[in-house]
């Protein structure tokens, strides 16, 4: 009979490989070793050492999009903001097959969900100080460590975008309209960092909390040396997820443990630059997906970024958006078989997270399909009917409306900008409809809140 220990033990190549390696490197014996249930590949580990268990995650390699940093310097990032006295969980070390490093699980919670406003409050000052920590710290060992850093200071606010704009057109598979515009509103009009210069996490606002004080800051995999004022902006997205409070009121926090105002003006600029991440990260995958791709999730973040992007170039225009209508549901021959397809999804229950992760993913994909066949060709012929208002003429197909419009976005030079910003609101308002039913978390919007100007 197989012992519990050995039950908790997935069978797959890459499990035993980091089995092997957690026993040879940490030491002890594996008692569980879980692959955690979320598109980048991670793994929960518990090791018995010394008379005690240690509780570890794994964190790899993303399989869907190349890495804007490579994973290692990730870690070493990790380290060094521990080394510094930075709350981030302690590196345990690296692993080469498959690459990952492993890193002590922390206690705690990374949301608000009945937690007091008071609790809630006295964590975000705690975060909003421990910021001012990283953004005080010394650049040289990091810089030596090879952390990325911009040529010169008035570049760090513009060198992780770099990273990813590279990135993007190292992969880019087909027309992105959206992104070309954006990219060239903000190459058109650079940002002044007035030398600001720091160590930053960049994707902020994320954490595990306890008793009213955080107890690590998570996931550091595009954390550089750049504007400090990046991290600041970063979490206003995430914000309509997490919920962090008076978000002005943060920001004087901020000021207060920095000793220096913040520059509302920047606060935008990289607001504005940061919504652009996941569909530069995401654009291949959502144009030709692997197999492992979370296509679904993909698609949530990208159609929620884009609409914040659409709306954070508003706020700094001045310009009020546009609204959309949903058309007609059409009843279609195969209206019957997509029912029954999302009915038989839902009741599936897998074998384990992973897999019943993996099962949601598949179900809100059939969903998907269901509201394409519903509503997609009206949506289509909307899309159409902009493009020819706004191009003379009418493209024969969508693929041939998304290189035409990526053609004038290009040729524009921003004498458009407003007109092209009124058209990506009513095309995003489109494609969010298209992700699930009215009224269900895939196809609502969130917008980000505005700042008293």
């Amino acid at each position: 009979m197989a012992s519990a220990a050995a039950s908790a033990i997935p069978s797959d190549a890459a499990s035993a490989k980091l089995r092997r390696w957690l026993e040879r490197e940490i030491g002890g014996r594996v008692l569980r070793l879980e692959r955690q249930p979320r598109w980048r590949p991670a793994w929960w580990a518990d090791v018995e050492r010394d008379g005690e268990t240690l509780r570890l995650l794994l964190r790899g390699d993303r399989t869907d999009v190349p890495g804007v940093f490579p994973l290692e310097h990730e870690m070493v990032l990790q380290q060094l903001l521990d080394a510094h006295g930075i709350p981030v969980a302690k590196v345990y070390g690296w692993c080469d097959d498959p690459r990952a490093f492993a890193i002590a699980s922390v206690r705690g919670e990374n949301h608000f969900e009945g937690v007091s406003a008071a609790e809630r409050d006295a964590v975000m000052d705690d975060y909003m100080a421990i910021l001012a920590r990283i953004h005080a710290l010394d650049l040289r060992p990091f810089a030596e460590a090879g952390i990325t850093r911009a040529r010169a200071p008035e570049e760090a606010g513009r060198v992780g975008m770099q990273a990813y704009e590279r990135s993007y057109r190292r992969a880019k598979k087909r027309p992105d309209p959206f992104l070309e515009f954006f990219l060239g509103w903000l190459a058109r009009n650079p940002l002044d960092t007035r030398g600001r210069e720091s160590v930053i996490v960049w994707d902020s606002g994320q954490f595990q909390h306890a008793g009213g004080r955080i107890t690590a800051v998570l996931d550091l995999e595009i954390g550089h040396i750049g504007d400090p004022l990046m991290d600041v902006a970063g979490f206003r997205m995430r914000d309509t997820v997490i919920g962090y409070g008076d978000l002005p009121a943060l920001y004087q926090r901020y000021a207060k443990y920095r000793g220096e105002p913040v520059d509302m003006d920047a606060i935008l600029h990289h607001h504005l630059a940061f919504t652009l991440s996941n569909q530069l990260a995401f654009h291949a995958a959502l144009a030709d997906p692997p197999l492992e791709s979370d296509y679904m999730t993909n698609m949530q973040w990208c159609s929620e970024t884009n609409l914040h992007a659409v709306e954070a170039l508003a706020e700094i225009l001045g310009v009020e958006l546009d609204a959309v209508e949903p058309p007609e549901r059409r009843i279609s021959p195969a209206a019957v078989a997509h029912e029954q397809l999302v009915r038989t999804l839902k009741s599936i229950q897998a074998a384990d997270a992973f897999e019943q992760y993996r099962l949601r993913g598949a179900f809100r994909l059939a969903r998907h399909l269901q509201r394409c066949d519903e509503i997609g060709a009206a949506l289509v012929e909307a899309d159409l009917d902009d493009l020819e208002r706004l191009l003379g003429r009418r493209p024969a197909s969508w693929q041939e409306g998304d290189a035409r419009l990526e053609h004038f976005v290009l040729a524009d030079a921003g004498r458009s900008d407003v007109e092209l910003l009124q058209l990506f609101q009513r095309r995003y308002l489109r494609y969010k409809m298209l992700l699930g039913p009215a009224g269900s978390a895939m196809a609502t919007h969130q917008p980000v809140a505005r700042f008293p100007r």
